[in-house]
């Protein structure tokens, strides 16, 4: 698949698409534990939250088909957390295993790394999800950890599987504009 799949930055004419990608992974996956399938106007005011922040959002297609979206967040809200961020990647159910998930990575990563980040984590559901574990794993992620049964969906008990990757140097680099020096006094 990937000799005739491109990646490109995602638009607001995509979020049908990207809706109706994540609409089959909410009702019958486990690797998001949304449980409610969000409409239209609610997967684009996510678009817009994540883009207008300045995180990257992009989409895999193939003969002009979205098959695929990924986009970086923030990890967390509190502000020591800023240069740091969670990836997602969703694939069209049917096209797993085919590349576009391993290039929709690789994408997110570089422009996460020519952004002010520093860390990237992957947050995933499932620790059987060995497709997405892989992934992460040969994009350079490494397991920190698993959250046994942290989630309950489809009757029943899914792990979290947590893996992080440093981006620009990670902790061996100071984000820009950022000053070893001791603040000057004035006395």
């Amino acid at each position: 698949m990937t000799d005739f799949c491109r990646v490109r930055p995602a638009t607001a004419q995509d979020i049908s698409a990207i809706a109706q990608i994540y609409a089959w992974h909410v009702l019958h996956g486990i690797a998001t534990f949304e449980e409610t399938v969000p409409d239209r106007e609610q997967m684009l005011e996510r678009f817009v939250h994540i883009t207008t922040q300045g995180y990257p959002y992009i989409v895999a297609e193939k003969d002009g088909e979205i098959i695929g979206y990924a986009y970086a967040s923030s990890f967390r809200p509190r502000v020591a957390y800023r240069y740091t961020v969670e990836n997602a990647i969703y694939l069209r159910h049917d096209l797993g295993r085919m590349g576009a998930g391993s290039l929709l990575l690789a994408e997110l990563i570089r422009l996460c790394e020519a952004g002010p980040w520093r860390q990237m984590i992957a947050v995933i559901g499932n620790s059987a999800n060995t497709a997405s574990i892989g992934v992460h794993r040969k994009a350079g992620f490494e397991m920190i950890g698993t959250l046994p049964a942290t989630g309950f969906k489809h009757g029943q008990w899914v792990d979290t599987v947590l893996m992080q990757r440093p981006l620009s140097g990670g902790a061996q680099t100071l984000p820009d504009n950022i000053s070893t020096a001791a603040p000057s006094h004035t006395d």
